[in-house]
């Protein structure tokens, strides 16, 4: 299936800053708000579903010996159409 990015931002920011729209976004679904993601005039609003699909994923890039770079990712996702997805066990994150 083809991937169309409807809105990207990548920027090194505080952790403090980080936490920050962490929470909005989390304010937001506790709401059941839209998320709005908006920089300079780019703009995009999404709707996520009550029971969207959450996936945390832990990576490591670089070569097998050596230092590479470590990232934390976490998705939202549903189908368009409302479909939605079984969970495959707890996440638990500390």
């Amino acid at each position: 299936m083809p991937e169309e990015v409807l809105f990207e931002s990548e920027s090194r920011r505080s952790r403090e800053e980080i936490a920050a729209y962490l929470r909005t976004v989390a304010d937001s679904l506790d709401a059941g708000n839209a998320i709005t993601l908006t920089r300079g005039d780019e703009s995009t609003t999404l709707e996520p579903p009550a029971r969207p699909t959450f996936e945390v994923k832990a990576e490591r890039e670089g070569p097998a010996e050596g230092p590479g770079e470590l990232s934390v990712e976490f998705e939202l996702e549903w189908d368009e159409d409302g479909g939605e997805e079984s969970a495959d066990g707890e996440l638990e994150i500390e």
